[in-house]
């Protein structure tokens, strides 16, 4: 199957990088250092001996409660082992060598690898001066596309296209066409969220995931939202996806966790803010995000930048083409973000001569 995940991403970069000491400190790949929620983690313990039935009331029970929280019906929710699988099917479901991808640039790349594996062209449309999604530009990028992939906040930037947007797009979109709005980093951010959109029947279908606030990236669960014929559309490309027991179990114990959203945000935003303020007082140039991640303009080609902060034990993300001096920093714990200025402060006194192996940012080994 065509699908790709951040954990894939990151791996790629990763191999053949030597990354000094023993206590590396993972900023590559936008996940939660905080880990599943403690009710969470008693709920995926719990779950341990039931893990040898397949027990598809657990996934129903999820899909009930996700579904009651966002004020949607039942079966307007798909449960999947997180959101990347549901993206890439959306776009085997909606595009082909007549109706392109419309993405924006930077932006995650899953889709466009999906698109690229199947033969449907891919147009990328370059983000707006405020770092939203440009939706004008990405209408009248073609009269003919098959799907818009809106990631609001947006990876690698952590930036929103507010509602106001999203709803034009909607408007105004190629007949026949779909939005699919990825609304993975959500809760980290202020942005307004979309649910109601699908509850109401739009072309549109919101993803959700469990990797990001939640901290659940290794355990996979995530939804899509959808009104039911785009969702069975959908489902056709992979067929019935059944999510772990222990993680579909986790979910719902963090689901029921009143306060852990706002709490996790505050954490994330009071580290993010501390590292802005050191990167503003030292003159290093950002992306202003509402994410756990953000964009750091490195001033240098980021390979060679990555590759220095592995040396010092401090694996950060990778680069996009489009912004070649610029690199992504997922928001970690405020002590792995201490260490993180140390070194960058480090590395970028260092002399651009520095000899440090260029790490190969291209992600086709994963795929051969």
């Amino acid at each position: 199957m065509f699908a790709s995940t951040e954990a894939q991403f990151a791996f790629a970069q990763r191999r053949g990088m030597k990354v000094a000491g023993a206590n590396a400190v993972f900023l590559n790949a936008n996940e939660n250092p905080l880990g599943p929620c403690e009710a969470a983690r008693a709920a995926m313990t719990a779950a341990i001996p039931e893990s040898g039935r397949y027990h598809d009331e657990y996934g129903e029970e999820f899909v009930n409660l996700f579904a009651s929280q966002g004020a949607l019906k039942a079966e307007y929710v798909d449960a999947y082992a997180g959101s990347s699988q549901p993206l890439s099917y959306s776009v085997l479901a909606f595009c082909n060598a007549e109706k392109p991808l419309i993405i924006a640039d930077p932006g995650y790349e899953a889709a466009a690898r999906t698109a690229d594996a199947m033969g449907a062209k891919v147009i990328k449309v370059p983000l707006a001066k405020d770092y939203s999604h440009d939706v004008k530009a990405m209408v009248a990028a073609s009269p003919n596309a098959g799907l818009y992939y809106v990631a609001s906040p947006n990876n690698p930037t952590g930036t929103v296209t507010n509602r106001a947007d999203i709803e034009w797009l909607l408007a105004n979109k190629s007949k026949g066409s779909i939005v699919v709005l990825d609304e993975a980093y959500i809760h980290f951010s202020d942005a307004t969220p979309c649910l109601d959109l699908a509850a109401k029947d739009s072309d549109v279908i919101v993803l959700r995931t469990f990797s990001k606030l939640y901290g659940m990236a290794g355990a996979r669960l995530g939804a899509a939202v959808a009104r039911p014929d785009l969702l069975k559309k959908v489902r056709e490309q992979g067929g019935w996806t059944m999510c772990p027991v222990t993680a579909t179990q986790a979910g719902i114990a963090s689901l029921k966790d009143a306060s852990l959203v706002e709490k996790r945000k505050k954490i994330n935003t009071d580290a993010r803010q501390e590292t802005f303020d050191w990167l503003t007082a030292k003159g290093f140039a950002y992306v202003p995000s509402q994410a756990n991640h953000f964009m750091l303009d490195a001033k240098r080609p980021t390979q060679t930048v990555i590759a220095a902060m592995a040396s010092k034990g401090i694996l950060i993300g990778r680069a996009w083409p489009v912004w070649p001096t610029y690199v992504r920093i997922t928001v970690g714990t405020p002590q792995e973000m201490t260490r993180f200025r140390t070194a960058f402060e480090d590395v970028m006194r260092q002399s651009q001569s520095a000899s440090y192996a260029p790490v190969r940012h291209s992600n086709a080994a994963m795929f051969s």
